[in-house]
C-alpha cells in the first residue's frame, strides 16, 4: 500500500473509487502489495468475506477487474442494494417469527428485558436472571451489556457452565429453531413453509449452497438476538443491542484457528440440521445395503492387488 493511498490527488485514479460502492470506509487496498497476514484483522476479515463473495459468483472477479467503470459502480450499486434488502426482509420477518415461537400470539406486550421469557435469554451468562436486584439493574438499564457479554439463548438448554463454555455453545433451542431462521435466510421465505413444486428453485440451489457457514451462523445470531430486543429498528450502531460486536465477537470466535476442533463439529452439526442431503453431512453407509457390499468388494480388490504387487 502506497504512502498516499490515504490522501489521492485530483489526477489520481483512486479519486474515482471513493465513490465507488465497493469501497468500503474510504478506503482502497491493493493486496498484492504484501501478504494478506500483513494487515489488520479488520482488513483480513473484509477480504475473507469478498473472497467467499467471489467463490460464490463465477465470473465476478473477471467483470470487476475487466469490466468499465460504470460496470463495477454497477455491481457495486446491486450488491448493496440486494444486502440492504435482504437484511430488511429477514429482520420484519423473523422479529415476528421468533416471538411467535416463544410466546403464543397476541401474548407479547412488550420485549428485551422487559418481558419474562425474552428477558431469560437475553440475559448475559454469568449472571442470574432468577435474582430480583439483577432482573431490575437490567430492565432499568442500570446494567449496560456489551456485544461481547453473549446471552443465554446461544447455550443449549439455556445453561452455561463457566467450567465448560463450549458446551451447547451455539446449539440453543431457540437456535435449534433457526432452522426455519436459516431458512428464511437461504431460501425464499414462501418456500419455507409449503412443499417445493418441480419448478420452483430455492437460493440455495441456485448459488449451489451446501453448508452452513461461519458468517451465516453468526448473522442468523444477531437476527434472533434482535428479535428478542426491545429495540425496533435493526442497526450496528444500536447500543441496546450492541450489534455490531455482538456478531464480530461471535464471527472471531469462530474463525480461531486455535478453536478449530470445536468450530468444526459445530459448523457439520449446523449442515446435518439445514442440509441433511449435503455431502458434507451424509450420514454413515448403511450395513448390508448395496452400497456397503460394493465398496467392501472393492476396498479386498484393492488389498488383493497391493499384495500381488509387494
Amino acid at each position: 500500500m502506497s504512502s498516499d493511498k490515504n490522501h489521492p490527488t485530483s489526477s489520481d485514479p483512486l479519486c474515482k473509487t471513493l465513490s465507488n460502492p465497493l469501497v468500503l470506509h474510504g478506503r482502497h487496498f491493493e493486496l498484492q502489495d504484501s501478504a494478506i497476514e500483513d494487515y489488520p484483522a479488520d482488513v483480513r476479515c473484509e477480504h475473507r468475506v469478498f473472497m467467499d463473495l467471489i467463490d460464490s459468483y463465477p465470473g465476478l472477479l473477471n467483470h470487476l477487474m475487466m469490466g468499465e467503470e460504470e460496470d463495477v459502480i454497477h455491481i457495486g450499486d446491486l450488491l448493496n442494494k440486494g444486502a440492504s434488502g435482504a437484511r430488511g426482509n429477514n429482520t420484519k420477518t423473523l422479529k415476528s417469527a421468533v416471538l411467535e415461537w416463544l410466546v403464543p400470539r397476541g401474548q407479547v406486550s412488550d420485549h428485551g428485558f422487559n418481558h419474562e421469557v425474552t428477558s431469560a435469554l437475553l440475559c448475559p451468562t454469568g449472571l442470574d436472571w432468577s435474582d430480583t436486584a439483577t432482573k431490575l439493574s437490567l430492565k432499568s438499564g442500570e446494567t449496560t451489556v456489551h456485544g461481547n457479554q453473549w446471552p443465554m439463548f446461544l447455550y443449549a438448554g439455556y445453561e452455561y457452565d463457566p467450567e465448560a463454555p463450549w458446551k451447547g455453545l451455539l446449539r440453543g433451542e431457540i437456535l435449534i429453531f433457526v432452522s426455519l431462521v436459516l431458512k428464511h435466510v437461504f431460501m425464499s421465505p414462501s418456500l419455507v413453509d409449503r412443499e417445493p413444486k418441480a419448478m420452483r428453485s430455492s437460493n440455495t440451489y441456485l448459488h449451489s449452497m451446501k453448508s452452513v457457514t461461519k458468517g451465516s451462523l453468526a448473522y442468523v445470531t444477531t437476527q434472533v438476538q434482535f428479535a428478542l430486543s426491545s429495540s425496533s429498528v435493526f442497526s450496528c450502531t444500536d447500543t441496546v443491542t450492541d450489534s455490531e460486536i455482538f456478531y464480530h465477537s461471535i464471527l472471531d470466535l469462530l474463525e480461531d484457528p486455535n478453536e478449530s476442533e470445536e468450530v468444526v463439529d459445530l459448523m457439520m452439526w449446523w449442515t446435518c440440521h439445514i442440509f441433511p442431503n449435503s455431502s458434507s453431512s451424509q450420514h454413515d453407509i448403511s450395513k448390508n445395503s448395496a452400497l456397503s457390499k460394493i465398496q467392501e468388494k472393492c476396498a479386498a480388490l484393492q488389498a488383493q492387488a497391493n499384495v500381488n504387487t509387494t
